[in-house]
């Protein structure tokens, strides 16, 4: 049985999206902060509602979120923007647990000008290009972003570290095209299937529909933030045909994996 893997203190992604699509039920595992560039992103948010990121602005999802977004490109020039996920330690270090809160942070947005926008995402870029940087430093300048963050009011918690859905996912995404079985995995967590069923009950997902939907955010994911042939793509994220993948793609999603990329008619 494979380890989950442990996700870089940071990591930086490119998003890019060619049609506009409604995506349901995204899981957030880490705490990950969007800049956008071009295009805007609308997010349903289960705490604070509806809400509009704009061109040079920034959007935090806070770890454990469940959200519905759309990604709204521009005419002849797409959807862009830049991720950056940071662990839960890192998350812990700038905003350490005193209580539990009642209500969960929602998503958040920062309207910033934007030169300061951009300051924080290529603080982060330089650092971790920078192979010569003395580890210490490294860590205390990846650091400052959420420092920076907190310091606008942000609020973060790094509590879904051990929610039931976050766990199995991370054990999942070892090696999607695993064929995972529900007993596979209770037997990893050393509990049964029943205990298993009500443990994953609390998130609103069954087995099945989890695995399913790591496996195609995963491949979303990867469809806009890499050049991977979708064929490719399919297969590495536990689908049997690229049909299949396709199939259950667009029935999720709405639309072909290949709109994703290209505008089709």
């Amino acid at each position: 049985m494979p380890e989950p893997s442990i996700i870089p203190d940071v990591s930086v992604f490119s998003i890019s999206q060619a049609t506009r699509a409604t995506f349901t039920e995204l899981y957030f595992q880490y705490t990950c902060l969007v800049f956008i560039h071009v295009g805007s992103k609308r997010v349903l948010c289960p705490v604070n509602g509806e809400m509009i990121g704009k061109a040079d602005e920034m959007m935090v999802f806070p770890p454990g979120a469940i959200v519905t977004l759309e990604n709204r490109p521009v005419l002849d020039n797409g959807y862009r923007a830049t991720g950056v996920c940071f662990s839960h330690p890192m998350v812990k270090a700038v905003f350490p647990i005193k209580k539990r809160v009642a209500t969960p942070f929602g998503i958040q947005i920062l309207q910033l000008c934007s030169d300061q926008v951009l300051k924080i995402l290529d603080s982060v870029q330089n650092t971790l290009k920078d192979e010569e940087l003395p580890e210490s430093i490294r860590q205390h300048r990846l650091l400052e972003p959420l420092i920076w963050l907190k310091y606008h009011g942000v609020q973060l918690s790094p509590y879904e570290d051990e929610n039931p859905l976050s766990k199995v996912r991370r054990l999942i995404e070892t090696d999607l095209s695993h064929p995972w079985r529900s007993s596979e995995v209770a037997e990893y967590f050393s509990i049964s299937e029943s205990t298993m069923r009500r443990w994953l009950a609390k998130s609103g997902q069954g087995f099945a529909r989890t695995l399913q939907n790591t496996r195609l955010e995963h491949s979303l994911s990867l469809l806009q933030s890499t050049d991977i042939p979708i064929s490719d793509i399919a297969l590495d994220c536990g689908f049997k045909t690229p049909s299949h993948f396709s199939d259950s793609f667009r029935k999720r999603f709405g639309i072909k994996p290949s709109e994703i990329r290209n505008v089709e008619n």
